[in-house]
């Protein structure tokens, strides 16, 4: 398997081809958090997650998705505890990107987390006809400490 730096050095930055297949906006059908040791799956953000994420032609990308449950404030400033859940059901990013053989790499300008913020977060990807699944490069989970994985798989807006 290559290391980050390699997948880093074969990615193409710049914008990406005309015909790039990726290109368009993408619906979130499904968020899943694998384990590595025992291979456990489980729906990071529940059984119906709600999300996006876009690649444009001119090299920018977005992704926001979140739990279709989440809290609803009881006004329009949330309290400290409900900022705290609402947080913790969101992922929100926006940068560039470059691609590579089934990997693009989200060169990260802003995000809802700032320790993302400046960094390149690597993913693979499988295009099957209008489902795009993105796999993250390994990770430790901030709700049990585990190194694992999450699959994420999008439908073509049309």
């Amino acid at each position: 398997m290559a290391t980050d730096k390699e997948i880093l050095a074969s990615v193409k930055p710049g914008k990406p081809p005309a015909d790039c297949p990726v290109l368009g906006t993408w619906k979130l059908r499904s968020y899943v958090r694998e384990r590595l040791s025992d291979g456990q799956r489980h729906n990071q953000f529940g059984e119906a997650p709600d999300g996006y994420i876009g690649y444009a032609s001119d090299g920018r990308m977005y992704a926001i998705f979140t739990r279709h449950d989440r809290v609803a404030p009881r006004d329009v400033v949330p309290t400290d505890e409900e900022g705290v859940q609402l947080l913790g059901t969101m992922v929100a990013y926006a940068g560039t990107y470059s691609l590579g053989e089934n990997v693009v790499v989200h060169h990260i300008d802003t995000s809802w987390n700032q320790a993302w913020t400046g960094t390149n977060q690597i993913r693979h990807f499988v295009l099957e006809g209008n489902t795009l699944t993105i796999t993250t490069a390994p990770y430790k989970s901030y709700l049990d400490g585990t190194m694992g994985r999450s699959i994420l798989v999008w439908s073509r807006v049309e």
